[in-house]
């Protein structure tokens, strides 16, 4: 029963890790969003208000659509966040039972992987969740007025740009993330900086002066 467990989960893994299942995959995503995303710009066809507000520019169908499109990112990103602990959690679980298992005296090295494991994660939810969390409520307030003051719609938006922020600053933490957690990254780089340095500290030619001293 084991055996054919097995094999059915490495005939799924090799299945899943060829190159055109790789590509369909990806076709797939961006058609989805497409579909999604692309009527936000088409029925975005009112004139311009006097008060500038994104979901005024929408006609009634483009109103719902957006709000539709909104939840249904929201939601995809959630099932992706949850299968993202679950993998992580369950990468961590068989780290430790392999350190268990072979009976090594590791700690060390099994607390820097999962130290490595669950800061990919807490840098996740960091960027990516505070914005998730918003963005329903602030949604609604764009689509639903009668239900928010002015300053509850107000203090949304400022919630939404803010957390928006934090989504972007995901992409300047992965260097960061590198050069803690990665040993050949790090050693690159500083290899690098320390070789930038030296040729800063070299004298120029015929004037005897480094150009640091400049």
């Amino acid at each position: 029963m084991k055996t054919k467990e097995v094999r059915s989960t490495f005939g799924m893994s090799s299945f899943l890790q060829r190159v055109s299942v790789a590509k369909g995959l990806a076709l797939l995503t961006w058609g989805v969003m497409m579909f999604f995303m692309l009527p936000n710009a088409i029925l975005s066809n009112q004139p311009m208000p006097k008060v500038f507000s994104c979901m005024a520019l929408k006609s009634d169908l483009g109103q719902h659509w957006h709000e539709m499109s909104a939840h249904f990112n929201v939601g995809i990103f959630w099932v992706a966040f949850l299968l993202m602990v679950f993998c992580y959690t369950s990468i961590a679980y068989h780290v430790y039972r392999s350190y268990k298992r072979v009976q090594q005296e590791s700690s060390v090295a099994r607390r820097r992987s999962n130290r490595s494991i669950f800061s990919l994660l807490a840098v996740f939810v960091f960027c990516f969740v505070p914005y998730h969390v918003c963005r329903v409520p602030y949604t609604l307030s764009q689509s639903h007025k009668d239900d928010f003051s002015p300053y509850n719609r107000f203090i949304l938006f400022q919630i939404k740009e803010a957390t928006l922020f934090l989504s972007a600053l995901n992409v300047c933490l992965d260097p960061v993330i590198y050069f803690f957690m990665c040993r050949t990254f790090r050693e690159s780089l500083l290899q690098k900086m320390s070789s930038v340095n030296r040729e800063n500290r070299r004298p120029s030619i015929g004037t005897g002066l480094s150009i640091s001293n400049l």
